[in-house]
């Protein structure tokens, strides 16, 4: 039986003498020929005599003493000079190919086209010879052709989708928004967010897929793709929470809905239905459109329309309120679909009503109301009450909204509500700044305190009526929000005795009172106050609203215009997770030494990992 080889028993550490006597160094771990850059692996004399005898012993055994000290010297400077000057090579190439990225980027979340990276780097290299031309170079190596830029964004694309399905994985709970609307080729996108929460109460947000439907949109066309999407991530149907629509009839229907069909699959599976929710935003716009003063609003639009509509007309009156020196230079189009814009039109028109009437009299055009005393009172009324509206429209707007927060916005607007009832009642117009300040001018005719009053009490019953869904949870959205104000009685049995625990810790009610609602339940420890970790896990994931959806379809509406018409669904998938995810690719990590070996290859940098020249393992 031959005896087992011992490595380290016959070989130690790099001896000195080995350089003077074979030209050997040692570096990174193996001793380097200092000529040939041939190497050994192992510190072993007889590997260095066998390479240095056959190849080298007559070249240098003729050099002795001083000379051959100095002939060494040399060579060490000169393969010390070369391994720097790939270091820095390998540098450059990885801050090269990381700046091709960040470019790519930039591009994807601006809705640039692909072919922008040559026209970029154009201009960086215009710049670069004005201010450092002798650095000029180095931004040549950037490559920014529209093929890499396609590449670049597919993989940033890909390895963000990655990143979901791994955290996915770690989600505790999650809820859905879904959205549907069509692109500038009348092809069907559904848009699928998930926010979810881990044990630590870590909450990710992203947009889980954008489902492309070609033919019907259909509540089963919806859920199929709803599938899709949880089968993609692997997501467990009994971690989901909640599902927040946009209120259509496929996804609300009660037989064949969206919502309806997942809360069949989770009988199958013998899950808890999620918490349905219609948008909280689109409850207040219609809110909105429900007030009766439609003809205030008529007459509003069609003189708006007779200036707009015709370019010599709003050319004129631009001119005319140029002349008079007035506060804004136009007036503003209302757009039905823009919820914000009536309150702004609104208000523009009162403030140019004076204006508006002198201009459309010079153009032989009759609108009598303009001066009616009673229907400019009705101007004032609707001009503050669409104002606060859209107050409260912007609160509820905002990414990342909790539940609680959005619901204390909607009950703060009821109680509004009927303060200004009482005080209407009264004439008393101190919220109604546009109300008050036609009040203070005495017009001829009164207050139409019926007419108003019907209005704001017809909008109040719009609120409990389109709200009442959030009411049914307003307890589970209370105990979320301040467990410490709660009735321990009324509240759920599991929840009882940890409650009794916890409004009696001054400590916890301290740190209630310092943090946010996320961190102070993330501190809360598990064994004590379990049920109530799990039941703020659940709320936490709640979408009050499909915001997120809507502003990504406007920005789908920038990416694919009608000059990007023929823009793929996965490009324009990988553009729009690239424009709002809260994930940085991993090609763009500071702690990622490289990027991904895809893109060196591609790019002809496949030995960067070897910039440094690898000599041969003898």
């Amino acid at each position: 039986m031959s005896k087992k080889r011992k490595i380290d028993s016959e070989c130690g550490v790099f001896q000195e003498k080995w350089t003077s006597d074979y030209f050997f160094t040692e570096y990174k771990e193996r001793a380097v020929f200092l000529n040939c850059q041939n190497s050994a692996s192992v510190f072993k004399e007889y590997n260095l005599r066998r390479h240095y005898q056959p190849q080298h012993k007559d070249k240098y055994d003729s050099l002795v003493g001083q000379v051959r000290k100095d002939k060494i010297l040399r060579l060490k400077h000169g393969l010390t000079t070369q391994q720097n000057t790939s270091v820095k090579q390998k540098q450059l190439n990885i801050s090269s190919l990381r700046a091709s990225y960040q470019v790519a980027k930039l591009i994807a979340r601006t809705g640039r086209a692909f072919t922008e990276g040559e026209f970029v780097k154009e201009c960086f290299l215009t710049v670069a010879k004005e201010m450092c031309p002798e650095k000029a170079h180095l931004f040549s190596t950037v490559s920014l052709s529209g093929p890499t830029i396609t590449q670049r964004i597919e993989e940033m694309g890909e390895n963000l989708n990655l990143q979901l399905q791994n955290s996915s994985k770690k989600l505790c709970y999650f809820s859905l928004a879904l959205d549907e609307s069509n692109d500038v080729r009348d092809s069907a996108q559904l848009l699928i967010f998930i926010r979810g929460t881990n044990d630590s109460f870590e909450v990710t947000e992203e947009l889980a897929a954008l489902k492309s439907i070609k033919g019907t949109t259909t509540g089963e066309d919806i859920y199929e793709k709803v599938c899709q999407t949880m089968n993609d991530l692997e997501l467990d149907w009994g971690k989901l929470f909640s599902v927040t629509t946009d209120g259509a009839p496929s996804m609300v229907g009660s037989m064949k809905g969206v919502v309806a069909r997942i809360n069949k699959e989770m009988d199958k599976r013998s899950h808890p239905h999620p918490i349905a929710i219609h948008r909280i935003i689109h409850q207040a716009a219609l809110c909105c459109k429900s007030l009766k003063l439609d003809s205030g609003m008529k007459i509003v639009v069609s003189c708006v329309n007779f200036i707009r509509a015709h370019a010599l007309n709003h050319r004129q009156f631009q001119e005319f309120l140029s002349e008079l020196n007035v506060a804004y230079e136009d007036i503003l189009y209302h757009t039905e679909v823009r919820w914000l814009s009536r309150g702004r039109v609104l208000k523009r028109f009162y403030d140019l009503l004076p204006q508006v009437y002198d201009f459309v009299l010079s153009k032989n055009k009759e609108v009598p109301e303009l001066k009616d005393a009673e229907w400019k009172w009705h101007l004032a009324f609707l001009t503050d009450v669409t104002e606060l509206l859209n107050n409260f429209n912007v609160q509820l707007q905002g990414k990342g909204k909790l539940i609680c927060d959005m619901y204390s916005h909607v009950k703060a607007f009821q109680v509004k509500l009927d303060l200004l009832i009482n005080q209407a009642k009264e004439e008393n117009f101190c919220h109604l700044p546009t109300t008050q300040n036609l009040s203070a001018e005495k017009p001829a005719v009164a207050f139409p305190n019926k007419t108003c009053m019907d209005v704001l009490e017809m909008l109040q019953k719009e609120f409990q009526i389109r709200f009442k869904e959030l009411r049914l949870h307003e307890q589970d959205i209370q105990l979320f929000r301040n467990p410490f104000s709660v009735d321990i009685e009324i509240v759920d049995p599991i929840y009882q005795m940890e409650l009794a625990e916890l409004q009696t810790c001054d400590s916890l009610k301290d740190a209630f009172k310092s943090s946010s609602l996320t961190n102070f339940y993330a501190s809360l420890p598990s064994e004590t106050y379990h049920n109530l970790r799990n039941h703020a896990l659940k709320i936490a994931t709640i979408f009050g609203s499909t915001y997120v959806c809507e502003q990504t379809f406007s920005r789908m509406k920038h990416l694919k215009s009608p000059i990007r018409s023929r823009l793929t669904d996965e490009h324009l998938h990988h553009l729009l997770r690239l424009a709002v995810t809260n994930m940085k690719p991993k090609c763009l990590r500071d702690s990622e030494p490289a990027p991904c070996l895809k893109s060196l290859r591609t790019t002809g940098l496949d030995d960067l990992q070897g910039s440094l020249q690898t000599p041969t393992i003898l």
